[in-house]
């Protein structure tokens, strides 16, 4: 069976199209990558495709030409099996069309995401051709925390592939997908920061950014985790970055998301509502503003620095380890605790204590405003039981105003008693009026 395999092509084992790689067919490799599965700790699948380093990959490029890069090291893998989840490579230019000296991508550093979404998913190339029309004038600072890509392309699996036959024999059961790539500039993750002060401006960043998609290109993220917040260095300056949109969907028509029966989002960094099985949604973009406190949660709770994980005492029994690797209940308890305790205080290690305050903030407002919509729901239902006319409403949105932007800049504007960088003119002139109004 193996020698009948190790003859098909690589699009009829239903691996990547358009991969040139050797490594599944040579019995050297294959050998290495049964030693690498004994020793491994993560998914078995990771370790065997970051064999694919020396690989040459060939895309489709403009007037039917191609463009080659050569696979480096593999940067991130999601969890599951290969042809479904992502794929983020670091690769290096090695076209053979390219005049000599004159490639444009011969000296960026870039890397190559491949995702296999359902073909009816609007792509992240979309989403940013939309906020690059806008990111204009005064609005062009956010140009600066949206990914760059360079180059996008979708490959659809050919007639007969592994997919197309799974369609066939399932029908509406099978989700049709498309292997959907792009070429953009490398960013750096959370953990190359140094300082605390560099984090809390980065996750200042982070809020300007989505509050900025939300209301002018009305693009809703719907996945904002620790690794998809990422760092860009420019002209000796950091800012972050808010990845990975490839989960978004436009606010004005929100029934044209993904078509996939499993709820958006990275499970650690969900809004507990989201883990419920009762939920139905809409995700609404206090949605993100809660992953947002859960990502600084788990980072100023589990890391000694950014690039250091705290090691856990033998004695402790819960400091949040367990949301990485706990089912839907689980999180949904967890989370929901977290967020509606009173006398909160979060266990910051000591890096990250100026985040205590910011985080007991931040939990405060979601606990005041879970606690108005949960009065509001239950003066709705005893109205409803005696006949009243309910004419009252409730913001659910941001839970009575409780989580509006305002009031989170409002928090994470300031770091230790010093003002960060608010980048945009209309928070700017916000925070100038917060403060002549605190004077008055």
């Amino acid at each position: 069976m193996v020698k009948h395999l190790c003859a098909l092509p690589l699009e009829d084992l239903g691996f990547v199209p358009n991969l040139e790689a050797d490594f599944i067919k040579n019995p050297a490799s294959l050998r290495e990558a049964m030693k690498l599965s004994e020793t491994t700790t993560g998914p078995p699948s990771s370790e065997i495709f970051d064999l694919c380093q020396g690989s040459f990959f060939t895309c489709p490029y403009k007037n039917g030409q191609t463009r080659t890069v050569r696979l480096k090291r593999v940067i991130f893998r999601s969890n599951g099996i290969i042809g479904r989840g992502t794929i983020v490579i670091r690769v290096e230019c090695a076209c053979r069309n390219c005049a000599p000296r004159k490639c444009d991508w011969k000296k960026k550093k870039l890397v190559l995401k491949m995702s296999f979404p359902g073909t009816t998913r609007v792509s992240e190339p979309t989403f940013m051709d939309r906020c690059k029309e806008l990111a204009q004038g005064e609005h062009a600072w956010v140009s600066n925390h949206l990914p760059d890509l360079i180059w996008s392309f979708d490959i659809p699996f050919r007639d007969g592939s592994p997919q197309d036959n799974l369609k066939k024999k399932l029908g509406d059961e099978y989700e049709r997908r498309v292997m959907r790539g792009v070429i953009l500039e490398e960013l750096k993750p959370l953990s190359s920061l140094k300082t605390a002060k560099e984090c809390a401006q980065v996750f200042y960043d982070i809020v300007q950014c989505h509050h900025w998609a939300w209301k002018y290109p009305r693009i809703l993220h719907r996945d904002i985790s620790q690794g998809n917040i990422m760092v860009r260095e420019k002209n000796g300056k950091k800012y972050g970055v808010l990845n990975d949109w490839d989960l978004a969907i436009w606010l004005d028509n929100k029934r044209d998301g993904p078509t996939s029966r499993f709820r958006t989002g990275t499970r650690p960094y969900m809004a507990h509502e989201q883990h419920s099985v009762e939920w139905k949604g809409p995700h609404r973009y206090r949605h993100d503003l809660e992953s947002i406190f859960f990502v600084i949660l788990l980072l100023a709770c589990l890391y000694s620095r950014p690039d250091e994980k705290q090691p856990r005492p033998k004695d402790e029994t819960y400091r949040y380890e367990e949301w990485h690797q706990s089912d839907d209940e689980f999180l949904s308890d967890k989370k929901y605790r977290t967020v509606n305790a009173a006398d909160w205080e979060p266990p910051v290690t000591a890096f990250f204590s100026g985040f205590l305050l910011w985080l007991i903030t931040l939990q405060d407002s979601f606990r005041l405003g879970f606690h108005e919509q949960g009065t509001f729901h239950r003066a709705v239902r005893l109205k409803l039981g005696r006949l009243h006319t309910v004419m009252d409403s409730f913001d659910e949105d941001t839970l009575g105003g409780h989580l509006s932007y305002e009031v989170i800049v409002s928090i994470v504007h300031i770091f230790e008693e010093e003002e960060l960088e608010t980048r945009g003119r209309e928070w700017q002139l916000h925070l100038e009026k917060l403060r002549q109004n605190q004077v008055g």
